[in-house]
């Protein structure tokens, strides 16, 4: 007697929780194959953990404060002296010894877990700088800028400020480019034609010297920066998608889709969108590259956020004005290229496991 065999395809498991199918499954173990790039991925995963919480890391002000059996967020709220024990109606200062000895007679102080200053905390002698910019010591281990802020804590906040802008900015980018070469490639026709009239005129628009333009008019902020490069950049891989529906549409499993009553939507999205996802999975940790390196170079331009902010573009240009400030430089160079080079990694592993041609040991 024969048994009968199941006919559904196995399914993988990928850190005994997470289940993918045997291709997806096998485009992981070639991705793991790769040892530069798997290390890239976890050291850029463990860069975003680190960063994104920075005021835990690096502030001027407390993380917890427990006085007198209530509990207080210096982080969340803005408190006096006289809340803790002093004489004067004015906003806390942290650092004050006196203020310190206040709060430790009745309760205890949480503080930042790395470095007692915020990206824009001004230090002075009482801070061991006598002068900025100041090299690096052992209270600053990567020296203080020009404006006499602590380097370290900069570079804390400004790697949350760009992966931030350059992941949000790469998500919509491509959302936005693969549903127009969805469209644009499914369809055909005249919405072809007028998609590609317009791709035309974007792709003539000088999109840094309007950003300069845009940006000397009004110094922009994070969102509104954003905002600009999404209008000028949303199609970025547009052209990849169209192509692949361009050449899928007139397969039979989408002819067989058709005969078989499917509407349009379910054809585009759950039958051809995953083979064209193929391409465009490929290129995305190099548009968080060039995302990156977007918003660093307006703001070593000086046309991108404004300068009290954290931003690895401002610290180049800090660089290039203090050129015997040879910490700054080094600094600036390293954990930008450090970036880069780490998505670029990143970027072939994903390469090479969405190549078929690429063989699994």
């Amino acid at each position: 007697m024969i048994e009968p065999t199941n006919l559904a395809l196995p399914s993988y498991k990928i850190w005994g929780f997470l289940r993918v199918s045997p291709m997806n499954w096998r485009r992981w173990q070639i991705f793991k194959q790769n040892r530069l790039a798997l290390g890239s991925a976890l050291l850029l995963l463990l860069i975003a953990m680190l960063t994104m919480p920075a005021e835990l890391l690096a502030n001027h002000q407390p993380i917890f404060i427990w006085y007198d059996g209530q509990a207080f967020f210096p982080l969340f709220n803005t408190y006096l002296e006289i809340d803790f024990g002093g004489f004067l109606p004015i906003q806390v200062d942290y650092r004050s010894e006196e203020i310190r000895a206040l709060i430790n007679e009745k309760g205890w102080i949480l503080d930042p877990l790395l470095i007692p200053y915020s990206f824009d905390t001004p230090l002075d002698a009482g801070d061991g700088v006598p002068f900025a910019p100041y090299p690096p010591s052992l209270e600053h281990p990567l020296g203080v800028d020009a404006k006499a802020r602590d380097v370290l804590a900069r570079v804390i906040y400004g790697l949350r400020v760009s992966l931030a802008f350059g992941f949000i900015l790469t998500v919509v980018t491509t959302f936005t480019s693969i549903i127009a070469g969805a469209i644009s490639g499914y369809y055909g026709g005249w919405t072809d034609l007028i998609f590609q009239r317009v791709l035309e005129i974007y792709s003539s628009i000088p999109t840094l010297y309007v950003l300069i333009i845009l940006a000397s008019i009004r110094t922009p902020g994070f969102w509104m920066l954003l905002l600009l490069f999404i209008v000028f950049s949303w199609y970025g891989g547009m052209g990849v998608v169209r192509i692949e529906f361009f050449r899928a549409r007139n397969l039979d499993y989408v002819r067989a889709a058709r005969a078989l009553g499917l509407r349009e939507p379910t054809i585009i999205f759950k039958h051809v969108l995953p083979n064209a996802l193929v391409a465009t999975m490929t290129f995305l940790p190099f548009s968080l590259a060039g995302s990156v390196t977007a918003l660093s170079s307006l703001d070593y331009l000086g046309f991108g956020l404004p300068p009290t902010s954290a931003s690895l573009g401002e610290l180049s240009l800090q660089a290039r004005q203090n050129l015997d400030a040879y910490w700054l430089a080094f600094t600036a160079f390293g954990v930008l290229g450090g970036l880069l080079l780490l998505l670029i990694f990143v970027g072939e592993g994903i390469r090479d496991a969405f190549d078929p041609r690429k063989q699994l040991r």
